[in-house]
Parts: C-alpha cells; sequence; structure tokens
C-alpha cells in the first residue's frame, strides 16, 4: 500500500499545480501572464494599479456582466486602434505578440477575471 502512495504523489503533484494555474472561469493564469509580459501589456497595465493604462481589476469592473466584454477587449489588444492618455495624446495601442486564438481568449478572459 505504501508503494502505491508513493507512486501516486508526483500525480498529485501535478494536479496541485495545474489547480494553482486556473481559476473558476478556466483560464491558463501562468500563459496570460507570460503571454501579457511577452507583448509589453504590463508596461502600461497591472492587475491592481493604474499606470498608463487602467489596472485590469478597472478593465474587469468596468465590463462586469456585459456581452460584448470579450469581443471588444479582443478588438482593442489586436487592431492597434488608438488610445487617448489622461495628459491628452494619442498613441496606437500595441498588439498583443500572437496570432493564436486560444492564447488571445485566454489572455483576455484572464483580463477579465481580476
Amino acid at each position: 500500500m505504501k508503494f502505491a502512495l508513493h507512486r501516486s504523489l508526483p500525480f498529485a503533484a501535478l494536479a496541485a499545480a495545474l489547480a494553482l494555474s486556473t481559476n473558476a472561469w478556466g483560464v491558463d493564469a501562468a500563459a496570460a501572464q507570460q503571454l501579457a509580459r511577452q507583448s509589453n501589456c504590463l508596461k502600461c497595465h497591472a492587475v491592481d494599479k493604474k499606470k498608463e493604462g487602467p489596472a485590469y481589476k478597472e478593465v474587469a469592473a468596468k465590463y462586469k456582466g456585459k456581452p460584448e466584454a470579450h469581443a471588444r477587449i479582443i478588438e482593442h489588444i489586436t487592431s492597434g486602434e488608438k488610445v487617448k492618455f489622461e495628459d491628452g495624446h494619442e498613441e496606437d495601442h500595441a498588439i498583443v505578440k500572437t496570432k493564436d486564438k486560444g492564447q488571445i481568449d485566454n489572455l483576455v478572459d484572464w483580463i477579465l477575471s481580476q
């Protein structure tokens, strides 16, 4: 019996790690954060504090319960649309560095889950 328990420990550890990397939305938080870092999103955004851009918690609150939320954020991070800053100047929003729909969906779900 001890042998069987000992052999199942690596599987239990893997299951625990997977559970920690996803949340109730089914988001792979680690992958979303990695894509955000690779795409330089975190230069202007943070999860819980305003930087040059709004905090992701603010974005999630703004779109909470709105059916267009997911599509709107995808448009924002993939189109390079103009964004207006507090000082009044405008810039093209950076485009996320992937074309993979699953990765983009995961990033948007992570933002909305904050």
